[in-house]
């Protein structure tokens, strides 16, 4: 546990308990904060009771009275569409609102430090898709070398959960637009940018505010290292904003399918290899095409970005290589799940938006896919330019009739339900192709999350091949 620094002695109101809440609540006790909790649900409290804390309602009159600071869960809207209540009260009394996060970055260093040969170093990593598979990447590249390393954030534990970091210790986060938007403090060693693409609008007030939220995690921190995705031109103009001219290398840019050999540091993947250029001088070349747990286009850019985190923490491009290959893939995002008879079966139900769906149909050269939930505005009229290779579809859920109106010449098939959609792709599918569940679509018609769709998929196919 990250116990919490500078509120010993002093009230801190915790708003939402999930996950990061629980956690921050134990982390404030930890450093000698008397932590005032409250949700909106009953069940969340029970669980709070259960470990001794004392739930207040934060709404109530006189009960930010003498906090020092409100913490809030990163789902509650602090901004746009509207500020949670006990959020603008906050507001009003002038209560300095913050996050996880925040306390995260506050409270990390320790005087220990000063006797460290090498001091702990944070990578954080931010974007739209392949933030959670970079990520865990880098963790297991680090591990592979034998770097010692922890993940947190949004993906695995809440950051105040993990170990304070020893000789050398590298903390690998996760962050969301949520999470960078509103942290107090954000001082990464290195922060890496994935790609950016619409998603989650009424949190962000539109494009520009949700940009904003990503560019805080840079602007904000000024870590030693940015690796900034250059193919979309937000992420050309914020490599632009860090450096100071093509040449500085304190800013990697990294591409998949853009040769980026004028600047002083670029790694980039082209027709399958991955290449690494410094100061207009090729320093290493990597085959990814049979690297089994990145398949794609979009899966090469999360290497890049993973590889030149890596070797800004001074791994070499051979250690980065063997680990790669030993890569198996994150559950749910391009997973593969089983073979038969030439036949691959592969599980991408995070594609819960057009962008992440139109990479997976982009990796893979003949698709069975499987396809719908509830659809998002716009539906999926994008990916027209992005049906060449899909042989079929098996449509499901909520949204089906709406996506069979959206195919066109595309051969399409209702099916309703995961079962019949498996059933049917597995029957007809021929060597060759892929069976993919990429649904362009949330999951909250028929399962509680994309896990769980995933789930479903994932044991439906191991029971056709059992």
């Amino acid at each position: 546990m990250i116990a919490v620094r500078g509120y010993a002695g002093r009230k801190v109101a915790v708003l939402g308990l999930g996950r990061s809440g629980l956690a921050t609540a134990r982390a404030l006790l930890a450093g000698g904060a008397e932590p005032l909790l409250w949700d909106d649900s009953a069940e969340a409290r029970t669980r709070a009771e259960t470990e001794g804390f004392a739930c207040t309602d934060l709404l109530k009159h006189g009960a930010l009275d003498d906090v020092a600071c409100l913490v809030t869960s990163p789902g509650i809207p602090h901004l746009y569409p509207a500020p949670n209540r006990v959020i603008d009260r906050a507001l009003d009394l002038g209560i300095p609102v913050d996050n996880d996060i925040g306390l995260f970055f506050q409270s990390l260093a320790t005087p220990e430090w000063d006797n460290f040969d090498t001091v702990p170093r944070v990578v954080c990593i931010t974007g739209s898709n392949g933030k959670s598979t970079t990520t865990a990447l880098i963790q297991h590249i680090l591990t592979e070398a034998g770097r010692p390393s922890q993940m947190a954030g949004n993906i695995g534990r809440g950051v105040l959960d993990i170990d304070p970091p020893g000789e050398g210790g590298v903390v690998v986060l996760e962050l969301s637009s949520y999470q960078t938007d509103l942290a107090r403090a954000l001082t990464p060693d290195v922060a890496v940018f994935t790609n950016l693409s619409p998603d989650h609008m009424d949190r962000h007030s539109g494009m520009g505010g949700y940009f904003a939220a990503k560019r805080r995690l840079f602007a904000e921190g000024g870590p030693d290292r940015c690796v900034i995705g250059v193919d979309e031109v937000e992420g050309r103009y914020l490599a632009n904003q860090m450096g100071q001219g093509p040449g500085d290398d304190r800013v990697i840019r990294i591409s998949s399918g853009q040769k980026l050999d004028g600047f002083g540091w670029s790694v980039f993947a082209r027709k399958g290899f991955l290449a690494e250029w410094r100061k207009g001088r090729q320093m290493a070349s990597i085959d990814l095409r049979e690297i089994g747990g990145l398949p794609g286009a979009h899966n090469h850019q999360n290497a890049c970005a993973a590889y030149a985190a890596c070797r800004s923490l001074g791994l070499a491009p051979k250690q980065i290589e063997a680990a790669l290959h030993s890569f198996g893939g994150l559950p749910h995002r391009s997973q593969l799940v089983g073979e038969r008879g030439g036949v691959r079966f592969v599980n991408d139900s995070k594609a819960t938006n057009v962008d992440a769906a139109a990479k997976a149909l982009q990796a893979f050269p003949k698709i069975r896919w499987i396809a719908g939930g509830m659809g998002k505005e716009g539906g999926i009229a994008a990916l027209a330019p992005h049906m060449g290779a899909v042989v079929k579809a098996y449509l499901i859920g909520f949204s089906a009739r709406d996506f069979a109106l959206q195919l066109g010449d595309t051969p399409h098939e209702i099916c309703e339900t995961m079962e019949r959609a498996v059933a049917r792709a597995a029957a007809e599918a021929a060597p060759g192709e892929v069976v993919l569940l990429a649904p362009a679509a949330a999951s909250f018609d028929q399962y509680p999350n994309f896990e769980k769709r995933g789930e479903d998929f994932t044991a439906r196919v191991q029971a056709l091949l059992a």
